[in-house]
């Protein structure tokens, strides 16, 4: 973590700030990958989306809508996502101090309220075949869901490496290996339906995809809420986080902590540190970072020391 510049406050605070700079030749690196990453699972669900579509025309079969929903937005949400890699990676300017990595979480939001109401689109379908149901063409629905599994698998593999350095590319990933189940549930109605007759089975099978789907999109869009309203984010315990730096040697108090994550690799912290006295405030600030980075991963962290407490000045102290 490099560390700034600190200055002497005016009115008795040092206020020094530890930031940290990313390596910004991985980082395009690892956003080079993931791009390459999103266009070729881009290029097999649009074909796979283009047959199932053709499917539910010829076949009629409403797990294959169910299916084909599913990819539709599986094609947006991989859309959306390589455009927020491309765009996420441009560096911060005077309009964008934080760069435009929060675009990525505004993808995998808009993707998960997709999903939803694809969700919403297949119960009511399904229950008007359920009241009426309708003559299915099974032999081509389990050679267009058969095909539609490999993509999957092919789309799966490829983003695997990718889904843990961005909210969107885990969102596309989620997507994929929906779809994937959801083929393997239809390619099972198909086979039933071939050999049974049983015409309901197609609606049960299209609510079982959604199902499947819907808890899954939950936790998405509740972490991606979560990020857009500058949450805490998962996994990081601020009163942990205050016990180990007030553990630290020379540090009177901890207040004004603040910790939030423009995006799933970058989190960020402030924090209001008050010091013990005669003690050298750099090496505490110093010592704080590392704790910060090493074992909270909050590698932009802005650290102000101050050298009398903030006594009146409306801090919360908790």
């Amino acid at each position: 973590m490099g560390i700034q510049h600190g200055h002497d406050h005016p009115h008795g605070h040092d206020h020094d700030h530890g930031h940290s700079h990313g390596h910004g030749h991985g980082h395009d690196h690892t956003a080079g990958a993931t791009a390459r990453a999103l266009v070729v699972a881009l290029l097999l669900t649009g074909v796979v989306l283009a047959a199932e579509l053709a499917g539910v025309i010829l076949f009629n079969s409403l797990a294959l809508l169910s299916d084909a929903a599913h990819m539709m937005t599986d094609v947006a949400a991989l859309a959306i996502a390589l455009m927020a890699v491309r765009i996420g990676g441009k560096p911060a300017d005077d309009r964008r101090t934080f760069g435009y990595k929060r675009l990525e979480i505004l993808a995998a939001t808009f993707n998960a309220l997709l999903l939803v109401a694809a969700a919403i689109y297949v119960f009511i379908e399904a229950i008007g075949r359920f009241r009426a149901p309708e003559p299915v063409a099974s032999w081509g629905m389990l050679w267009v869901a058969v095909g539609g599994l490999v993509a999957n698998l092919i789309a799966m593999r490829v983003l695997m490496a990718s889904r843990g350095e961005s909210m969107a590319a885990r969102g596309a990933y989620l997507e994929v290996w929906a779809d994937a189940i959801g083929s393997v549930g239809v390619i099972a109605a198909a086979l039933l339906i071939r050999y049974t007759g049983a015409l309901w089975l197609d609606p049960v099978a299209a609510i079982a995809i959604a199902l499947w789907v819907l808890p899954r999109t939950w936790t998405l869009l509740s972490d991606t809420i979560n990020v857009l309203l500058e949450g805490v984010p998962r996994g990081i315990d601020l009163g942990e986080i205050r016990r180990v730096i007030r553990g630290e040697p020379g540090v009177a108090d901890v207040h004004d902590l603040h910790v939030w994550s423009m995006s799933t690799s970058q989190i960020n912290g402030t924090v209001h540190i008050a010091l013990a006295g005669g003690v050298n405030g750099d090496a505490v600030r110093r010592r704080v970072a590392g704790v910060l980075e090493q074992r909270f991963g909050i590698g932009h962290a802005t650290i102000q020391v101050e050298h009398e407490p903030c006594g009146g000045s409306g801090h919360i102290h908790p």
